[in-house]
């Protein structure tokens, strides 16, 4: 499930964009605290950003340059100002698409699909998924935990990072076995546990001790306290 993180001091424009996404099965957060933009993004690692030009205390332009210092995550500004000078300058501090207010939604979601398959879908752009140290890299399938890489088989990787995705939340057996016959022909109850089972002792000789709950009669789970 995609993050998406919207700065948006509209608190109306905010829901209907938390709404719009959420229909399309995105973990959308909105901003808290208007002073400490970086920070939230910090903790949440969203995949995409959605800001306004005008916001409180300190404006888009200036995060969005903040946030390029140190991440590639793709940005959407959106903004009432709709002259050809606004849409060039926030290009220019590194915005990779611009939608004038008012807007349809439906232009939103198909801007916000178009960006996410291009950054993450075809790996143009870093995908990292992190969780008890572990850090899941989709441009090479690899894990890396302690400063060491851990080469994952096919259909690990594919339960590793649907759990990843959903860390914190219980993954039903019927969702991974979905993901695992993207690549197989058929798969089976007994073919996912036995991918779980070599999933886990991969990560156990990593040092990756219990990083995979079962949720009897349920599903699996990866817990992160963070």
């Amino acid at each position: 499930m995609y993050k998406i993180y919207v700065v948006e001091d509209d608190k109306g424009i905010a829901d209907g964009i938390s709404q719009c996404l959420a229909a399309w099965e995105m973990e959308v957060h909105t901003v808290s605290d208007f002073r400490n933009v970086m920070g939230e993004i910090n903790g949440l690692e969203p995949h995409l950003i959605i800001m306004d030009i005008t916001l409180p205390y300190m404006g888009g332009y200036h995060w969005c340059q903040e946030i390029r210092k140190t991440s590639s995550v793709p940005i959407i500004f959106i903004s009432s100002a709709t002259d050809n000078m606004n849409i060039i300058m926030a290009m220019n501090m590194g915005a990779d698409d611009y939608i004038p207010k008012p807007f349809d939604q439906s232009i939103l979601i198909a801007k916000v699909q178009a960006l996410l398959r291009r950054a993450y879908d075809f790996n143009q752009g870093s995908f990292i998924l992190k969780a008890k140290g572990a850090v899941l890299n989709t441009n090479d399938n690899s894990l890396t935990y302690e400063g060491k890489k851990i080469e994952l088989a096919r259909n690990e990787y594919k339960i590793l990072l649907v759990l990843m995705q959903n860390k914190n939340k219980v993954v039903s057996r019927e969702k991974l076995m979905e993901a695992l016959w993207e690549t197989d022909s058929f798969v089976d109850e007994n073919t996912l546990t036995v991918n779980v089972g070599r999933l886990r002792k991969t990560l156990e000789n990593a040092g990756l001790t219990d990083f995979i709950k079962t949720k009897f009669g349920v599903g699996y789970i990866l817990e992160d306290e963070e």
